[in-house]
């Protein structure tokens, strides 16, 4: 219970929102167009649709939003209650809010009444149908409703290429060149362990792979097997140790004597892991390094999902998955999914099975239904990272076998953070400019959340990201003020300042592999399909 003077604060609170909701109540009832008491935050698009601006319905959209206001400061700066139990308390307030939005109700929202006027309540009917045969593909196991239009290798994940290595962990797959000449230096691309690696390579027009062959890249994808239960002692020994291994494949296969890496989300925490274990082995082959939406530093303000982290918590997370063997990848979804419900999850409630909308093919959704496991032993290392902070503390902590230490990795290194993403938040990516011992680090912040900051590619009128002169400041802040925005796809930035490193360009391999290294078969290969 809150001190009587935080109750008596908060009443006062309560109160001036009422008196503000009874002076728009009156100014909108007198047929004026008044200025809202209050506006919905910039990322919450549930009342923007012209018809939240109709009487009752504004004065419906006004309270609730006033209401949620008056929650958030009613759950947070509560005296005497930890951080943790304060972000669990928030969290479960706004879950709650979010449900009763007047958004879900067709009392309430106006725009819904409008759809089953227009459709003579058909809408009502088709929704029940899409709930039915969701819920039917759901007890099935059955990929969800939407995703028939894609298949491996052919819609999605189709640009030309071999596997040209196999082993228990992973595949490598080299893509076929486009072009006459290509840079000497190849790209070795780290996927996240969670969902398949074809997210590089998703549809022709969104596939960052195809953009590389185009601007005369070697790509080399590895593509990692689904664990199941029988793989569940893989930890980032194992993934790092294979992708060594892809390295020797790589410049045997090109003649190359350096290569760059790209790592994504958790694919960047096994990248720097990687990094710091070559260094510590002396071993001098990569060039430069791409770190996207990737989280070294994490900090428990980060993000709600951080702030709901506690001792306890990672105990539990621990030994469940120890006991399971693997996280399953359709866990870690909806997980996922949760955190951003009002998007991943309302959002579709009320399109499918209010408005009765036939799910529309959605390419990543696709993807991104197409999951994968997490063994018990990496996970366990991801939760070592957030205890034990090793990147930002380097010499403290033993990882795949080395002691890590990336101050003494001093390639030169892009890393991208995404404006509105949800799961690794920009700011804690910024971090990361401050881990290396590289003295040339860009910085690129682009516009969009966790997958589309990456799947960003040119020709979108709405796309832009900010850069920022000079070596990175201490803080994202710093960073901030100085950079300048610029119109248009964060791709093309990054691919020149990639050409830069990438060598002199030399003629295309008329063929894929090696005499060491024969084609096992086409891309995308046997492990994107399990």
């Amino acid at each position: 219970l809150c001190s009587p003077g935080r109750q008596l604060q908060l009443a006062a609170k309560g109160g001036r929102k009422l008196m503000r909701l009874a002076d728009y109540a009156m100014r909108s009832a007198s047929g004026s167009d008044p200025e809202p008491a209050i506006d919905p935050l910039p990322q919450d698009r549930r009342f923007a649709d012209a018809a939240w601006k109709r009487h009752p319905f504004d004065l419906i959209e006004q309270a609730f939003l006033l209401q949620q206001q008056w929650w958030h400061a009613a759950t947070t700066g509560v005296s005497g209650v930890t951080g943790h139990h304060e972000a669990i308390v928030e969290f479960a307030t706004r879950q709650m809010l979010d449900m009763v939005s007047p958004t879900n109700f067709i009392p309430t929202n106006p725009v819904l009444q409008q759809r089953i006027l227009e459709t003579g309540g058909q809408c009502l009917v088709e929704g029940a149908r899409f709930f039915c045969d969701d819920l039917e593909r759901l007890v099935r196991g059955e990929p969800a409703a939407g995703t028939e239009a894609y298949r491996v290798g052919e819609k999605v994940a189709a640009t030309a290429g071999k596997v040209v290595f196999r082993n228990r962990v992973m595949e490598l797959i080299q893509y076929a060149p486009t072009t006459e000449a290509v840079h000497e230096f190849p790209l070795l691309i780290i996927p996240p362990q969670i969902n398949k690696a074809y997210i590089n390579d998703l549809t022709p027009e969104k596939s960052i792979i195809r953009y590389e062959l185009a601007h005369g890249i070697q790509p080399f994808l590895i593509s990692w097997r689904n664990p199941q239960i029988e793989h569940r002692d893989w930890g980032l020994a194992e993934y790092v140790e294979a992708i060594i291994t892809a390295l020797d494949v790589v410049t045997s296969v090109t003649g190359a004597k350096k290569v760059n890496v790209a790592g994504a989300c958790s694919g960047g925490i096994t990248t720097a892991t990687l990094l710091s274990r070559l260094k510590a082995m002396g071993d001098e082959r990569i060039n430069s390094a791409t770190l996207m939406v990737c989280v070294l530093h994490p900090q428990r303000n980060d993000s709600e999902a951080g702030a709901l982290v506690s001792e306890h918590g990672i105990k539990l997370a621990r030994e469940r998955s120890a006991k399971k063997g693997i996280l399953e990848g359709s866990s870690l979804a909806r997980t996922f999914a949760w955190l951003r419900p009002n998007d991943l999850v309302w959002n579709y409630v009320i399109n499918n099975y209010l408005h009765g909308e036939d799910p529309p093919a959605f390419d990543i959704l696709f993807w991104n239904n197409d999951s994968t496991n997490l063994t018990a032993a990496l996970h366990s290392d991801y939760l070592r990272v957030y205890e034990e902070q090793p990147f930002a503390n380097p010499g403290t902590s033993e990882l795949a076998g080395h002691v890590v230490d990336l101050t003494t990795v001093d390639c030169d290194f892009f890393i991208m953070g995404g404006v509105t993403d949800h799961i690794t938040p920009w700011k804690a990516c910024y971090r990361s400019t401050q881990l290396f011992g590289s003295k040339n680090i860009e910085f690129v912040l682009s516009h969009s959340g966790h997958i589309q900051a990456i799947l960003n590619p040119p020709g979108n009128p709405k796309a832009r990201f900010y850069r920022a002169d000079g070596s990175p400041p201490p803080t994202p802040e710093k960073w901030l003020a100085s950079a300048e925005e610029v119109a248009g796809s964060w791709w093309p930035y990054w691919m020149k300042w990639l050409q830069d490193r990438s060598g002199k360009q030399v003629a295309a391999p008329n063929s894929l592999g090696s005499k060491a290294y024969k084609s096992l078969g086409p891309a995308p290969g046997e492990y994107a399909l399990g």
